[in-house]
């Protein structure tokens, strides 16, 4: 039996280089979330009482299978316990966090659907002496506080033979969701060509596997090329600060606006997209929400930069965003020397619709009639996703990590305190 403890752990980690980038996974807080736990590796009995305390709650394999598995390769099963409830010589876990080390042969099965973790054959799993080709999360069960074991858990799979190797996961419940979304796992796993769609996987060495997924409005991620062209959305206050640079330069440098025509009071109360050629801040556009309808506006693109294609990727950018966001009616307002140019996007003129002009140039009001986004965000969805940064309903976001840390409300506890003085 061998036990673990966050003291051992940090200290270890004083003495040992790192040998990978942040991953969230693996850089969970262990001395803020697991200082009053311990985990071990169970035995015998301890595991038969452990198998059968989860399985109140989950559908896992049964304790014979359990013990094979362990007997197979001991790092398989990690039982958690509070420190509190900790002695050595009554052991008895309250949670616990199962592994399979898949060999190569196990992975091929998993990717194929064809694994079967109810009551795994041994041939496809590797023994403790050797690397595995991919750890598969067998079982996690982690209520209230003994979420905080998990990243004691994850210290163990971060020694050599472990560290630089793959985890893969099936999430079935609720709770499995929230944690595969919330601890940097990417949905579809690929293992020599083969993709399983159902899997989740979380890649452990320093690299970004292609995402193709990635929506128009949220490509720039500060490292292209001279010349390559992505947009974003404007999230602080230095890339607002980019935005109204931008429009000064051209509606105030170059069309002579006034500046309270061009500030006009609708900027904080509006999502700002920005262009970006390489690292340069290059043009944006201006996105306002109404009740039935979003409405395009502000489109500028710097001088220097009038030869690319930013100013129809900025434009395809916001339309997709609006779609997102569940709009089917775009409107704006047009130069009508610029009126072929909003056409080629879908916007049209409409019967009835007016000619108007201000700040010294004459518009007209244009539509577009587009399809909704399938995966729109509306009331329904999970509610994770509406609570991401804008535009990046794609990626899990920091408040999903959060979700992991134990119920503490310190707040209320502060209250209660003052209350008794």
């Amino acid at each position: 039996m061998t036990v673990h403890d966050r003291h051992i752990a940090l200290a270890a980690q004083a003495i040992r280089p790192s040998h990978r980038s942040s991953r969230q996974l693996d850089d969970l807080d262990t001395q803020r979330l697991a200082k009053r736990l311990v985990v071990f590796t169970p035995r015998g009995a301890e595991i038969d009482a452990l198998v059968a305390h989860v399985q109140k709650d989950l559908n896992v394999a049964g304790s014979d299978v359990v013990r094979r598995v362990v007997s197979h390769n001991p790092d398989s099963l990690w039982a958690i316990a509070r420190r509190s409830h900790f002695s050595a010589s009554a052991l008895s876990g309250e949670g616990l966090m199962a592994f399979l080390m898949l060999n190569r042969a196990g992975m091929r099965r998993l990717i194929a659907g064809t694994f079967d973790a109810s009551d795994p054959d041994l041939s496809l799993l590797a023994q403790q002496f050797e690397k595995p080709a991919g750890i598969y999360i067998w079982a996690l069960h982690a209520r209230g506080t003994i979420h905080g074991g998990i990243p004691l858990v994850m210290e163990k799979m971060n020694t050599p033979l472990y560290r630089d190797v793959d985890v893969y996961a099936r999430a079935v419940t609720p709770e499995g969701v929230r944690f595969v979304n919330g601890t940097g796992f990417r949905p579809g796993a690929t293992f020599e060509g083969k993709f399983a769609p159902n899997l989740h996987v979380y890649h452990r060495v320093d690299r970004e596997p292609e995402n193709k997924d990635v929506p128009l409005y949220d490509g720039y991620r500060g490292a292209g090329k001279a010349r390559d062209l992505s947009v974003t959305i404007a999230r602080t206050l230095e890339d607002v600060m980019r935005v109204m640079t931008i429009r000064s330069a051209i509606y105030l440098g170059e069309q002579q606006c006034p500046y309270e025509e061009e500030f006009d009071g609708n900027d904080f109360s509006a999502t700002h997209l920005i262009g970006y050629v390489g690292n340069e801040p290059a043009a944006c556009l201006r996105v306002r929400y109404f009740a039935d309808f979003a409405k395009i506006e502000r489109l500028a693109v710097r001088k220097e930069f009038r030869g690319t294609r930013l100013a129809f990727q900025l434009v395809r950018a916001g339309i997709e965003l609006c779609r997102k966001k569940g709009y089917r009616r775009l409107y704006g307002h047009a130069q009508k020397r610029l009126v072929n140019f909003w056409a080629r996007f879908g916007f049209r003129t409409f019967d009835g619709g007016r000619e108007l002009v201000f700040s010294d140039f004459d518009y007209v009001e244009m539509v577009l009639d587009a399809e909704r986004h399938p995966q729109a965000i509306s009331i329904g969805v999970d509610p994770y996703i509406m609570i991401r940064p804008e535009g990046r309903w794609h990626v899990p976001g920091i408040l999903e990590r959060s979700a992991i840390r134990p119920i503490t409300r310190p707040s209320v506890g502060g209250e209660q305190e003052r209350a008794r003085a």
